[in-house]
């Protein structure tokens, strides 16, 4: 399981650029407040990669903006594919640890395949089940996909199962880096308050990156 989990860091490069490319077009799109002027106003951060996924603690830096306008300047920070909200773990882990929560049968051995502490790990399943199904990201997922939609009492299992399912209709399977890259995609938007219509940036990233 070790093995099959471990993310490199070169997922984590892509995602990082994925971050980058959509910073740039909140900033294009001008103070979601007052329409003014955005500039970067990035900021550090200290994620951790626990156990399996230390190859994104390098990419250190949480893409932000600040807008220009005299009596505004407040920020606008994009949504990450890399950081889920202010949770110091990377968002890999936050998805991929509460999924070894889930598999295993004793708390326990999620840590020591983890890393991660298991009151973290209770913390991390009661968002997926009790929290996560009332946010405007999960609404607007559930339309994404074909009924029924994936089971809320088995997230984020059965999210990654159901994405896992879309991608090998192409005919391969798919690797567990493109299921988490799409993951990523289409959780960006709950990794921000500041910007209204984040699925809209991303998207048109996704787009983008996608046809170039």
């Amino acid at each position: 399981m070790l093995h099959d989990l471990r993310l490199e860091e070169e997922f984590f490069a892509m995602l990082e650029g994925f971050d980058a490319e959509i910073a740039g077009r909140v900033a294009a799109a001008g103070c979601p407040h007052c329409g003014g002027p955005l500039y970067q106003a990035n900021y550090e951060r200290k994620p951790r990669g626990a156990r399996l996924w230390a190859g994104g603690e390098m990419f250190t830096i949480r893409h932000s903006l600040c807008c220009g306008r005299d009596g505004c300047r407040r920020r606008a920070t994009p949504p990450s594919l890399r950081f889920l909200g202010r949770r110091v773990y990377l968002e890999a882990v936050v998805l991929l640890a509460s999924l070894v929560a889930q598999l295993v049968s004793a708390l326990r051995d999620a840590c020591a395949l983890t890393g991660v502490p298991g009151w973290t790990l209770r913390r991390w399943g009661l968002w997926w089940r009790n929290t996560f199904p009332h946010t405007s990201t999960w609404a607007e997922l559930q339309a994404r996909f074909r009924p029924p939609p994936p089971d809320e009492r088995a997230l984020p299992a059965s999210f990654l199962v159901r994405l896992g399912a879309d991608l090998a209709g192409g005919g391969t399977t798919p690797s567990l880096g493109e299921i988490c890259r799409l993951a990523a995609r289409l959780l960006a938007p709950a990794t921000t308050l500041s910007v209204p219509d984040g699925s809209r940036f991303v998207r048109e990233v996704a787009t983008e990156l996608t046809s170039a």
